[in-house]
């Protein structure tokens, strides 16, 4: 069975999507239940899932580290 998980596992709360493989955590725990025409229609929308993922870390990291200030 093929799956996207890449052992990177870490939900991000702004997106509610595995930073590592894209999918919900209910995706997650229901991936060997859905059929390969399911699990097929989950992987295309995976790219565009993480790319949002990232720009999501990306702001939070941006957003907690606070205006840059001379040393």
């Amino acid at each position: 069975m093929q799956t996207p998980c890449i052992h990177l596992c870490s939900l991000v709360s702004a997106t509610g999507f595995c930073a590592g493989c894209g999918r919900s955590l209910q995706e997650i725990g229901s991936w060997t239940s859905y059929s390969d025409t399911e699990r097929r229609r989950i992987m295309a929308l995976l790219p565009a899932r993480l790319a949002g993922v990232a720009a999501a870390s990306n702001h939070m990291k941006t957003t907690l580290a606070g205006p840059e200030r001379p040393l």
